[in-house]
């Protein structure tokens, strides 16, 4: 009997002792594991800040130009938007360090049309592009005595945006034809930076003009037939578009959003309300909407916001809105505006 219990118990030491050793090297085991996979991870993680390094910046100076970069060079390269999200790009000045960042850039894609004269300012090194260059641009009429009267009361405050326009409309993305052209451009210029990625480049463009393609049937299509031809404007960034499908624009300011308008200024915009059955005033961010919302009031009208693209604001990137979206929503309110069937 006594021998029958010491075989059991040498039985159960042995079976306790075989159990600390696997429980040990159990331990060994999964502490090897575990430093395997942090090293792992660690290596992909420097991998891939390794490549995101890596990628040339490319840079656009205005939301337009930004959208179509950013589709057309996907994940191949860094896309920025040069102008801060909710900054007037007609009123933007970059500071030191911005003009630093920038200047590291591969490529930096600019309006041009006297748009961005800091822009002159950079040390590009031949690697910025004015698309201005490549577009067709909308000539501005000559203004009566009276407009040339009131424009040089204003001359000193606002002569560098009057200069800068030089009688060219610098709204030159809000026409899809030129966006298609700069569509082209930008393609052109990664291609030759990264010519291994051609045919993802010239498929991403592709794709992108057949976008503005069935923009501009929609244009075509929703704008005809519309009671009214006049839309009210605070800053006058439409004229591309009302050209393009048939409307006038009446503005309070012309192409300066930053001009103070005359009471001239004011009492024709009420006539014209009146003249032509105004029922909706636009404006813009990034400016004051004090009078335009005063106007409408007066007026008995309702106000609303058009987007030129020059840039938007920073609610409007956190929803990650594109070109292709707003322009969509500007003509359901170009509709309104117009009376459209």
């Amino acid at each position: 009997m006594w021998r029958i219990i010491s075989k059991k118990s040498y039985i159960i030491k042995l079976i306790k002792r075989g159990y600390n050793y696997t429980m040990k090297n159990l331990k060994i085991i999964l502490t090897v594991l575990f430093i395997t996979l942090l090293i792992l991870f660690a290596f992909i993680s420097t991998k891939q800040q390794s490549q995101t390094s890596t990628k040339p910046i490319i840079g656009a100076t205005t939301f337009a130009l930004y959208d179509a970069t950013k589709y057309i060079a996907g994940e191949t390269c860094k896309v920025v938007n040069i102008l801060p999200f909710g900054v007037d790009p007609h009123s933007f000045e970059p500071t030191p360090k911005l003009m630093v960042n920038i200047e590291k850039s591969a490529l930096v894609f600019y309006s041009g049309a006297g748009l961005e004269p800091w822009v002159q300012n950079f040390d590009f090194k031949g690697k910025a592009v004015d698309l201005s260059k490549y577009v067709h641009l909308r000539k501005l009429e000559q203004h009566s005595e009276d407009e040339e009267e009131h424009h040089s009361e204003h001359a000193d405050k606002h002569e560098h945006h009057q200069h800068h326009h030089n009688g060219i409309d610098p709204h030159y993305w809000l026409d899809f034809n030129n966006m298609k052209i700069i569509s082209t451009v930008i393609t052109e210029k990664l291609i030759a930076l990264l010519p291994q990625n051609r045919a993802l480049y010239m498929n991403n463009r592709d794709a992108y003009i057949k976008k503005l393609d069935k923009l501009n049937l929609a244009y075509q299509t929703q704008l005809s037939g519309c009671k009214n031809d006049t839309v009210v404007v605070s800053h006058n960034a439409l004229g591309y578009i009302a050209d393009k499908y048939g409307f006038h624009v009446e503005s309070l300011t012309g192409l300066s959003p930053e001009a103070q308008p005359s009471a001239q200024d004011i009492n024709r915009v009420f006539n014209g309300i009146k003249e032509h059955g105004i029922d909706t005033i636009f404006f813009e961010n990034f400016v004051n909407d004090k009078l335009i919302k005063s106007i409408a009031h007066d007026a008995g009208i309702s106000f609303d916001v058009f987007e030129p693209l020059g840039n938007i604001t920073a609610d409007e990137a956190k929803a990650g809105k594109s070109y292709e979206d707003i322009m969509y929503e500007n003509l359901k309110k170009l509709r309104k505006a117009l009376q459209c069937q």
